[in-house]
């Protein structure tokens, strides 16, 4: 069984040490194939933010890491920077490539740079990033478990978030669907959810969830909901078995001071 370890918005810089020190304690209870952190890493784009988010990373002990930059992953108050070298911190941390891809045995996972520095912290997936997505999911295999990752969220399950959506999100989920995905992975809105694009999204052909994660060890706790992550468990079926896969949500119990799991729930996906 391949087990993905999905977290989010760290705002490194707001960070508190004992939930740091609960969710390495998870990674290694989990030992998952491959960690995913879709954006927001830091707080304010600082180079100590940067460091410290590097750190805590390599301390997961996973060899398999998508990252992601997240809009406060640009620096905001030097301007300079965020116009004429917006992603130089979190290249210096996290490497050049800004859309990365890992392709395992049983799961394919591609990262979308949904950030915009002239947009502040709105987020945007063009008609090329959607096109470049579609082409790598037609190579998938079937025993991959398909996952495109952005930062700000393909789909929100409130009135009040639709102005965080993704711009673009729409077609975006539309044309993913008829490619072969299964799941979208996000952040940047705080609140943890699963939802199913076929009921939200109209002229989405194809099961496909758009899984979102809270933030993760920041003290930036939203809509009362706990420090959170995702994880997500995947065994490709048998031939001519329907594929699904299993998704949990692991909430920082205070009073234990531990991850522990509190949601669980199992996605019938397309074939």
């Amino acid at each position: 069984m391949t087990v993905l370890l999905h977290i989010s918005d760290t705002h490194f810089g707001t960070e508190q040490p004992k939930v740091v020190t609960a969710l390495q304690a998870l990674a290694r209870e989990l030992a998952p194939d491959a960690v995913v952190h879709s954006g927001d890493i830091t707080q304010r784009a600082r180079p100590a933010e940067f460091e410290a988010a590097r750190r805590f990373c390599d301390s997961l002990g996973v060899a398999n890491l998508l990252t992601l930059p997240g809009n406060h992953d640009i620096p905001l108050y030097n301007l300079a920077a965020r116009l004429f070298n917006p992603y130089a911190g979190y290249r210096a941390a996290f490497g050049a490539e800004l859309e990365p891809e890992i392709d395992l045995p049983d799961l394919l996972l591609v990262g979308v740079n949904t950030t915009r520095p002239e947009r502040h912290k709105d987020g945007e997936v063009s008609s090329a990033q959607v096109q470049r997505v579609v082409r790598r999911l037609g190579g998938a295999r079937r025993g991959q478990l398909r996952v495109v990752v952005t930062h700000q969220p393909a789909c929100v399950m409130r009135e009040e978030d639709e102005k965080d959506r993704l711009h673009g999100g729409e077609a975006a989920v539309q044309a993913w669907s008829r490619a072969g995905a299964d799941l979208v992975l996000g952040g940047h809105i705080h609140l943890p959810y699963v939802s199913d694009l076929c009921q939200r999204a109209a002229g989405t052909p194809r099961a496909l969830y758009c899984l979102q994660a809270g933030t993760a060890v920041s003290h930036r706790v939203r809509h009362g909901t706990p420090n959170s992550v995702n994880v997500v468990r995947w065994q490709p079926p048998a031939e001519g078995a329907p594929r699904s896969c299993t998704v949990e949500r692991w909430d920082y119990d205070l009073a234990d001071e531990r991850f522990e799991r509190t949601h669980q729930r199992e996605l019938v996906l397309g074939a």
